[in-house]
């Protein structure tokens, strides 16, 4: 195709520099962006519950490690090391992308979900279960893990979000995946080819009203969870 093409029937969000089809482009691109932030907010929710839990369970000299841990990682300015860690990495696929956002995306659920722990485990339904003959293990499954899933629910969406932004930030930076296309990665494409002063508006616009639609329902949904989870900002 022609390059630098305006929308048109045959191209319906126009062509870049290259030629290649926006649309097509912008398919890909936000499936990769969404696989991103799917990964990063799994991992990140996962580890920092277990961690979470082990933690503010057990106590002790575990708790004091892991705790240690956290704050270490909640202190140090992750921007900088994902910057250091992504430009250090010769390849950087989605994947690849991913699992760098997850190493800081599991210290904030692990601190919230340690403070939930300690509190729980002196419920009389814990002391109960303990006189049950239920192990460490399985009263943390059954009996801890359950009070805090509609949590952690809202954590990974909020952590959803949060991945997708800090993939469109590195990606703008350079820094994003080389081999795969993301909706960060058009907007550094357009941004390098000069695009906004060009007038081809059609190239960053379309990954910019993705990006703002993306954030505002995921931003819905968030907002909707901590309603239901958080009784009393709804005034009961």
């Amino acid at each position: 195709s022609s390059p630098a093409l305006p929308p048109t029937l045959d191209h319906l969000l126009g062509t870049d520099v290259l030629g290649r089809d926006i649309l097509v482009q912008l398919f890909r691109a936000t499936l990769n962006s969404l696989k991103i932030g799917l990964i990063a907010a799994t991992i990140g929710t996962a580890v920092g519950a277990v961690i979470g839990f082990v933690s503010g369970y057990y106590g002790g000299i575990t708790d004091d490690m892991l705790r240690i841990l956290t704050d270490v990682f909640l202190s140090i300015p992750s921007l900088m090391f994902l910057v250091l860690i992504s430009a250090l990495v010769r390849v950087v696929t989605v994947e690849t992308m991913a699992m760098i956002i997850a190493i800081f995306a599991w210290a904030w659920p692990a601190r919230q979900v340690r403070a939930q722990a300690l509190s729980l485990k002196e419920r009389e339904f814990v002391y109960m279960a303990k006189l049950s003959g239920m192990g460490s293990f399985e009263l943390i499954v059954r009996e801890l893990m359950p009070h805090m899933l509609q949590w952690m629910i809202a954590n990974f969406v909020n952590a959803f979000l949060s991945a997708i932004l800090t993939e469109s930030g590195l990606s703008i930076l350079g820094l994003g995946p080389q081999i795969d296309m993301t909706l960060g990665m058009m907007l550094w494409w357009a941004l390098n080819s000069a695009a906004m002063y060009r007038g081809l508006w059609w190239w960053w616009g379309a990954p910019v009203f993705v990006l703002i639609f993306s954030f505002f329902s995921l931003y819905l949904m968030h907002a909707g969870l901590d309603e239901v989870i958080n009784p009393k900002l709804r005034g009961k």
